[in-house]
């Protein structure tokens, strides 16, 4: 079978939360909508994530991952370039992230670390920032522009 990438549907949350859950990513606050998340699937299987959420005139990616046995296909490279699509569509011009663990692979895209004091304000109000990721998490940001 074969994998394909899918704008996320609400009705996709419950799969989406176990498979965030699995891959030990925060969960609890995924919009409601999905609005900005692709997901790929094998049939009805999800088997990677990622999410773009708007906050002002930038955006969070957020929940990027692939399942363990799916990674080494580039399906991570492809989520990762169908979310900055999804921003550059809507003219985004900066995009931030938050990691503990997958610095080096952002920094391959592109992405470079800022200061925690330095984050937009909008990005530190978000639950990711404030209480689901640790303190020590990385904060990253790539301009679009």
């Amino acid at each position: 079978m074969s994998i394909l990438l899918k704008t996320a549907h609400p009705d996709q949350t419950a799969g989406l939360i176990d498979f965030l859950q699995k891959s030990g990513l925060p969960n609890s606050d995924l919009p409601a909508d999905l609005s900005g998340f692709t997901l790929a699937m094998e049939g009805a299987q999800i088997v990677g994530s990622a999410g773009m959420e708007l906050m002002g005139n930038i955006w969070l990616l957020r929940s990027v991952a692939v399942d363990e046995s799916y990674r080494n296909q580039k399906l991570g490279q492809q989520l990762f370039e169908a979310a900055l699509e999804h921003a550059q569509s809507r003219q985004v011009q900066k995009v931030f992230l938050i990691t503990d663990s997958a610095g080096p692979y952002f920094e391959k895209k592109g992405f470079f670390k800022i200061d925690r004091m330095d984050t937009p304000e909008v990005i530190a109000q978000t639950m990711q920032f404030s209480m689901l990721c640790p303190s020590s998490a990385i904060v990253m940001k790539m301009d679009l522009t």
